[in-house]
């Protein structure tokens, strides 16, 4: 008897689970062509097929369903570099740079997420603690790239640097006006290029150096 109630609860929490991660998903395809702050949560009931009544059965709330898609995006991205560290494919932080770049710049919900986060400040509790984690986990991939690339100092402060000049580098220039996306990208990607070797550099000094 026990077995068969510990199972049946199982199934239950992993179909709750399944129906979760559809709900993510249809939010997700909403966020990708509609303005977030015009989302609502009849889009994403619609969009998932289901009535809004059900929908906050599993989510209370429109921050935290935009919080768990966001940590949907930030794992996606840490997956993302670490299969291209693993192949080789990134070495230096101009590398990494353009990774990251191209990604928010093919998933821009994300890159609005992020900066709606940032600017916002409003969350609280769990969604704020499910938050925080996330963006730790996305720190923490800048950190282990720049020992993966020879940085030997300051790795936190110069992960944290290199994370805020590459969204501020999206912030400028993602919508430039008068240049196609082709002229854009490869703008961006060469001042991530000159950011990149700064932090490096300033990664390898000596001790003595960086203190001049």
């Amino acid at each position: 008897m026990t077995t068969a109630v510990t199972t049946f609860a199982h199934l239950r929490k992993k179909e709750r689970r399944e129906r979760q991660q559809i709900i993510i998903a249809a939010a997700e395809r909403v966020y990708s062509h509609k303005p977030f702050e015009t989302v609502s949560m009849r889009d994403i009931a619609k969009e998932a097929g289901i009535a809004v009544s059900s929908l906050y059965r599993y989510f209370p709330d429109q921050q935290t369903l935009f919080v768990e898609a966001f940590v949907v995006g930030t794992r996606q991205i840490i997956a993302r570099v670490d299969a291209r560290i693993s192949k080789g494919e990134i070495t230096n932080l101009t590398a990494f740079g353009h990774e990251f770049i191209s990604f928010l710049a093919e998933n821009d919900h994300y890159f609005r997420m992020m900066t709606h986060f940032m600017l916002d400040g409003r969350l609280s509790g769990k969604p704020l603690e499910k938050l925080n984690t996330a963006a730790r986990s996305v720190l923490d991939l800048f950190e282990r790239v720049l020992g993966h690339c020879g940085a030997g100092r300051h790795k936190r402060a110069l992960a944290h640097t290199y994370f805020a000049a590459l969204n501020g580098i999206l912030i400028t220039f993602r919508n430039y006006p008068g240049r196609d996306s082709a002229e854009v990208r490869r703008h961006m990607e060469s001042i991530a290029k000159m950011m990149a070797e700064a932090v490096e550099s300033y990664g390898r000094l000596p001790q003595d150096d960086q203190e001049a």
